[in-house]
């Protein structure tokens, strides 16, 4: 009888065609159904009318140490990321007269985004009821008391967890623009665009009420929200800003590969709490997550090394350690949803599609994405999330209580639909809010700063 009801249940679930997000599933606890089932045998069998036994309460939810251990540990490891892992990795690739004003983007995301989440941007993402944007409810965190939940784990916990992947977020599409934009301009343009550009992204992916949530949208740790929301406003600043002086005429090559290597190993490293840590919880699927992470890194550096060796004839050190980052990319979204042999078949075709990304398409888009950030994580990031409505485990969605949309078809649709979404919005936005700066300041230094270096124009230190 169970076994039918659970039957029943599911088919139900997918008929009515409605997706929920894996933490915030309701199913119907087995104390329920095994009061029913009496109460219907009762009946049967006895001769007077039996009173119906009210359902059980809801179970109270309570604080899991192991949970919150964990997550405290996936949050560190996610700044991590930042500071110093991005910062590494983009401020080794740049020239040597702007590491320092390409490490201090990143180094200005952990500590301006900081401040902007607990003002307004937590309460912006997961607060109200509206599916496009939230409330200001929980500005400067009002209501998220001290003991608070969010789970298993204290809301406070939740909130600092989120407010990494906000600072991880700004930080990536930094490296569009690195060599040439305004410092005071970049930091006016994400005190804007983190609000209105990354936290209603973030209410409509991950919000119960957000539309894209309710929609079904497959997105585990931030596919859309983190990685082609950065990527396509890294392009649009690249296009905004123009071209560095001397591209094509002047060696532009990496100052210090050994940097860049260092900051992709913390990055990966990093990933495992940026993945594993989404699944809110010490268990079964934030170890799947881990694992699928792995997976995936290894098998887009090695298919990148491959085409490489290919094309170029070698497979140079930055190749393997922007395949690995394509892989993590090309993960997130699904890291919660697939098995390891998604995993490795996403990783390999991420490698290949996220190289084409940063060679061929860059050719065709004609943007001086310095680092980039769209090739890498923009392309990655639609990859991933496509392909997540393609390898979805049945055997992990069942265990996680996720409802499917009813047909495949229908999954894939709104996985492409969360990918134009958050495209076109987050092109738009970025450009207006961008338009605007430059209307007022400028957002481009001039061209003897540029030639000088931001190390010293913008800052006024450099490397000896």
């Amino acid at each position: 009888m169970k076994k039918i009801l659970m039957a029943l249940s599911l088919s139900g679930a997918l008929l009515g065609g409605t997706a929920v997000w894996a933490e915030d599933a309701v199913t119907t606890p087995t104390s329920e159904v095994a009061a029913t089932s009496t109460s219907q045998a009762t009946a049967t069998t006895a001769e007077a009318p039996v009173a119906e036994t009210p359902a059980a309460p809801a179970p109270t939810p309570k604080l899991d140490t192991g949970d919150t251990s964990w997550i405290l540990v996936s949050t560190a490891l996610v700044l991590l990321m930042t500071i110093p892992g991005l910062a590494l990795f983009y401020g080794g690739m740049v020239r040597k007269k702007n590491v320092l004003s390409t490490m201090m983007f990143s180094l200005s995301a952990a500590i301006l985004v900081s401040l902007l989440w607990v003002i307004a941007g937590y309460s912006i993402a997961f607060s109200g009821t509206g599916a496009f944007f939230g409330d200001l409810s929980k500005a400067m965190l009002n209501g998220v008391a001290f003991d608070a939940l969010s789970g298993t784990i204290p809301e406070s916990l939740f909130v600092i967890f989120q407010m990494t992947f906000a600072i991880i977020t700004v930080a990536i599409l930094s490296g569009s623009i690195a060599d040439r934009m305004k410092y005071s301009a970049f930091m006016i343009f994400i005190a804007v665009w983190v609000l209105v550009v990354y936290a209603p992204i973030t209410h409509w992916v991950w919000a119960t009420d957000g539309w894209l949530f309710k929609a079904g949208a497959l997105d585990f740790a931030g596919g859309t929200v983190v990685h082609i929301n950065s990527g396509v406003a890294g392009l649009v600043a690249a296009y905004m800003l123009g071209k560095r002086i001397g591209l094509g005429r002047e060696s532009m090559a990496p100052h210090n590969l050994t940097l860049t290597v260092v900051g992709a190993s913390l990055l990966w490293v990093g990933w495992f709490g940026f993945n594993g840590g989404s699944a809110l919880g010490a268990g079964a699927r934030a170890s799947m997550a881990i694992l699928v992470t792995q997976v995936a890194a290894a098998a887009a550096a090695f298919s990148w090394l491959v085409v490489e060796r290919m094309i170029r004839g070698k497979a140079s050190v930055l190749g393997g350690a922007s395949g690995a980052v394509a892989g993590l990319v090309v993960i997130t979204p699904a890291a919660g949803f697939v098995g390891v042999g998604g995993a490795l078949v996403m990783g390999l075709i991420g490698g290949v599609v996220c190289f084409w990304g940063i060679t061929a398409l860059k050719r065709l888009l004609k943007a001086d994405d310095a680092l980039d950030a769209f090739g890498l994580h923009a392309v990655g990031g639609i990859v991933g999330a496509i392909l997540t409505g393609v390898f979805y485990s049945d055997e992990i969605i069942k265990a996680a209580n996720v409802t499917l949309v009813s047909t495949f078809a229908g999954q894939l649709w709104v996985q492409v639909e969360g990918v134009l979404a958050t495209m076109i919005y987050s092109g738009i936005a970025t450009f207006v809010i961008l338009k605007v700066i430059d209307l007022v300041i400028g957002i481009r230094v001039n061209a003897d700063d540029e030639r000088m270096g931001l190390d010293l124009s913008q800052h006024g230190e450099r490397i000896e």
